[in-house]
């Protein structure tokens, strides 16, 4: 270990940086401005002399970019160690490029280094153009760097042909299952759902010191996705420290054969997720940790292996369709690192059945939010762009949006490791795809509305404004979308035809399991609340510019509290909503207008406030058959500046006449900060009712004339549902406690 003053940086900050990789590679955690923050800070002080390229040779640059590699990352690395093999993360590699650039005078492009992060390839890089890279937007790859690329991917792939030949396993539900990813987003989840859907026990491999510091890691990774860390969860679970990335799981010889032994199914869920980095700095834990896994698989009785791939292995521009036993993209044709290690897992995968193996290959695409808890991993790439639509309102051109919700993913994966019958074959965990058509669609119901853009004129717009407005939250889809090679998972996103999953259908029917779903609006509804609340998404506000409104006018009288009312009132309202998500979530409209009353003041009074529709469910306030049907809660302001407040309700009981009830609003109110004064009722006049608030909706003009019909629709359809729920509810009590009466009667007798 080198002292803190000299390349290396002490163990402390090693270790914390170490944490910091591991955050940001299993995509869960700290958020990106909090990993910003933690990453930052200021630089070490600039070498003595900077160095121009034309007094480098190659190895005392190699020797000095390596030197400063080594500021960056947790574990040492050396002139032929990827930079990411050290622990470094992309923030880290941001911070390595400018470095470069200041200290050395060596610029690169961030992408460069993504590519492939040898110093030693870094060196060479540099030292082989002609002119300085600020000159070009980005630097090709040279030719002999890609075909490096992809002997080292073939070569990764072979490693599989010297895997046993073995027997195929037993048949039988699994009693002790080995679970990588654990600690992950979708891990997590299929951990609990591996509990819950069978009586296995649990092994979690999870990259820590020892078993008590895995544990930690394995419990805070459960709290972190709202999911239950409870003490029948700890006694079905053991952890094996351990690390996907290494020979034998970082595992002694000992240990790796009685693990061997000892477990009768294994499940890959853990990879690097990460759109920038290149082939060689995720190959270890994306290609050479499943192809160690079917090695685990072969040694001593054969298991059954279940391996988490992805519909990435289908991105290649152009790809004529994507069914479940359809050929894979050409290599060739895959432009990103992740897409290609996904691509050579599956190749190894494919070799391992060959050799006797049996293995289930399951992709999902995109792994949206829990549909109940609204649990979400802050730093996947479909966050991020439910995040970007909501915040600025423009819409990539896509075809295809393949995102499913973690809750049914889990489930259903955790089901077919369960079901001995259904191993061994391939099956699409992609739910239904929302086309660009439903979204829009979905967005318009929300009160959001979308321009539609080409996929590269969507990611300058976003990256444009994620740096000006500015959203550090949002920093990490910026670095996604200003990178050339990353952009291609938009551009496939445009002409990618819908995954078919007949094979996954066939098996949720068998198995009496839920079918696909779509991950639309109300699937999101939780998930965007809680990236809202984080400053992710935006949610539509009181303050803009309402979705859908309509004029109610009340009139009545009012008198002093207990005494008679004999001033007349008159309130004229808009009730506006400024999305169909404040209707689902808090059941609320807006209310503004002004209230007449000369007891109150001879100007009109200014109205601002809120309704509730079926406040308290509908249960009565007081004992007895009056159930509020909607809550009107608002402050009054008069022309001298006066405060008020008012609150009414609308009831439903058993003895009036529908249509009144749905009329007549019971008031009460007083001065700010004093008990009511006033009371009395006011009513929708009838020859209004139909008027205003039927054939006098109207909806935000921008949106198209079908959007608007659909808003309309949507809102009426809300509205009379929640109405005929609360009608019914005195009726629904009347019954009840009569039946109560017959059987107390028959009792006493």
């Amino acid at each position: 270990m080198r002292s803190p003053n000299g390349e290396h940086p002490p163990r402390l900050e090693r270790a914390d940086r170490r944490d910091l990789a591991e955050a940001i590679e299993r995509g869960g955690g700290l958020d990106v401005s909090a990993l910003l923050a933690r990453a930052g800070g200021d630089a070490p002080p600039a070498t003595a002399a900077i160095e121009r390229r034309e007094q480098w040779d190659p190895e005392s640059l190699t020797a000095a970019v390596t030197r400063l590699a080594n500021r960056f990352t947790a574990e040492t690395v050396g002139p032929d160690t990827d930079f990411f093999d050290g622990g470094a993360t992309s923030v880290a590699a941001v911070q390595f490029v400018a470095a470069l650039a200041r200290e050395l005078d060596v610029h690169l492009e961030l992408d460069d280094v993504f590519a492939d992060a040898r110093p030693r390839r870094l060196a060479r890089r540099w030292l082989g153009t002609g002119t300085d890279a600020r000159d070009h937007e980005s630097i090709a790859p040279a030719s002999d760097s890609v075909d490096d690329e992809f002997a080292q991917l073939m070569s990764d792939v072979a490693g599989a042909d010297r895997l046993p030949l073995v027997d195929p396993p037993e048949r039988v539900a699994p009693r002790r299952v080995l679970l990588t990813g654990a600690t992950g987003f979708l891990g997590s989840h299929l951990l609990l759902d591996l509990l819950r859907g069978s009586d296995a026990h649990v092994v979690c491999l999870v990259r820590a010191r020892d078993e008590t510091d895995g544990l930690d890691r394995l419990a805070a990774a459960l709290t972190r996705f709202l999911l239950p860390w409870s003490p029948e969860v700890r006694r079905r679970v053991t952890v094996l420290a351990g690390d996907l990335r290494e020979p034998n799981l970082g595992l002694s010889e000992q240990r790796w054969t009685a693990l061997a032994d000892e477990v009768d199914a294994i499940v890959n869920v853990g990879a690097a997720v990460d759109f920038l980095r290149g082939y060689r700095s995720l190959r270890r834990g994306n290609v050479l940790g499943p192809l160690t896994l079917a090695r685990l698989a072969a040694t001593g009785r054969p298991k059954p292996l279940h391996h988490i791939s992805s519909i990435a292995v289908f991105n290649e521009l152009g790809i004529a369709s994507m069914g479940e036993d359809d050929p894979v993209a050409n290599i060739g044709k895959l432009v990103i690192g992740y897409d290609r290690t996904k691509w050579a897992a599956e190749a190894v995968m494919r070799r391992a059945r060959e050799h006797g193996l049996v293995v289930t290959v399951l992709r999902p695409g995109g792994i949206g939010g829990h549909r109940e808890t609204g649990a979400h991993n802050p730093r996947d790439l479909n966050s991020g762009i439910i995040a970007a639509l909501s915040r600025f309102g423009t819409v990539p051109a896509l075809r295809n949006l393949h995102v499913a919700p973690v809750d049914w993913v889990s489930k259903v994966a955790a089901a077919i490791v369960c079901a001995p019958g259904a191993w061994g074959h391939n099956y699409h965990l992609t739910g239904t795809p929302t086309t660009l058509e439903q979204m829009l669609g979905e967005s318009a119901a929300l009160g959001m509305d979308m321009r539609v853009q080409h996929w590269a004129a969507w990611c300058d717009e976003v990256v444009e404004r994620i740096r000006t407005e500015p959203v550090p939250e949002l920093e990490s889809l910026a670095q996604v979308l200003q990178s050339p090679v990353a952009r291609h998972p938009l551009e496939t996103m445009a002409s990618v035809p819908a995954a078919t999953d007949d094979r996954t259908r066939a098996f949720l029917r068998a198995h009496n399991l839920p079918q696909p779903v779509r991950y639309g609006a109300r699937s999101q509804s939780k998930t965007l609340e809680m990236l809202a609340g984080t400053g992710l998404a935006r949610l539509p506000q009181p303050r803009d510019a309402p979705y859908l409104w309509f004029a109610e006018t009340l009139a009545g009288t009012l008198g002093a509290v207990d005494g008679a009312a004999d001033t007349s009132c008159t309130l004229n309202l808009r009730l506006s909503i400024a999305s169909t998500h404040q209707l689902v979530a808090g059941r609320t409209v807006d209310v503004g207008g002004e209230l007449r009353c000369a007891r109150l003041h001879d100007e009109p009074l200014t109205v601002s406030g809120v309704l509730s529709v079926r406040p308290h469910d509908g249960i009565p306030i007081r004992h007895g058959l009056r159930h509020p049907l909607m809550h009107y809660r608002l402050s009054l302001r008069d022309a001298d500046g006066g405060r008020w407040w008012l609150s009414g309700y609308k009831y439903a009981e058993a003895r009036r006449t529908l249509i009144r009830q749905a009329r007549t609003l019971t008031v009460e109110l007083g001065r700010e900060g004093e008990p009511a004064s006033l009371s009395g009722e006011v009513a929708v006049p009838l020859e209004t009712y139909l008027r205003d608030q039927i054939d006098g909706i109207q909806v935000d003009p921008r949106l198209s004339e079908r959007q608007r019909r659909t808003a309309k629709l949507l809102w009426l359809s809300w509205f009379g549902s929640q109405l005929g729920k609360g009608l019914l509810e005195p009726a629904l009590r009347v019954g009840t406690e009569l039946l109560d009466l017959r059987r107390n009667a028959k009792e006493s007798r």
